[in-house]
């Protein structure tokens, strides 16, 4: 014997409405703009911690060149460091010195506007952020 289905499972309908839809992308999409402007200000507090842990590195490379030689280096290449250069490079890194003193400077535009990023180091391991690209 074959059963009928009642009208009932025949009303029933599978699946979601356009409405449902329409709310759901609605609340992703402001999930989303409350969240990205942390995440833009997260990723570019990375890139300024790149600079910090360069410059501390030129800052122990200039220290170690200073024990064996009695002057701190004249240049970033007699050091040995490594530091990011050319189109791929957030920050450009510039030292002066006069034997007895030094100071690195790197300097980037990490977040495409006007403002620099500007940080220092000195012999004393004086950390300074000069400018700030992030709050400004």
């Amino acid at each position: 014997m074959k059963m009928k289905r009642s009208s009932v499972q025949d009303s029933v309908k599978f699946g979601f409405s356009l409405i449902e839809v329409m709310i759901v992308v609605v609340i992703i999409g402001i999930l989303a703009t409350l969240a990205y402007p942390r995440l833009e200000r997260y990723l570019i507090s990375s890139r300024q911690t790149e600079a910090k842990t360069n410059l501390m590195a030129i800052h122990t490379a200039q220290k170690i060149y200073h024990s064996s030689n009695r002057k701190y280096a004249d240049s970033l290449n007699e050091l040995g460091v490594e530091v990011p250069q050319g189109d791929n490079a957030q920050y450009g890194y510039t030292l002066e010195t006069d034997g007895n003193f030094f100071m690195v400077t790197a300097t980037g535009n990490i977040d495409s506007d006007e403002t620099k990023d500007v940080w220092t180091i000195n012999q004393d391991k004086k950390l300074i952020n000069v400018e700030n690209d992030v709050t400004n």
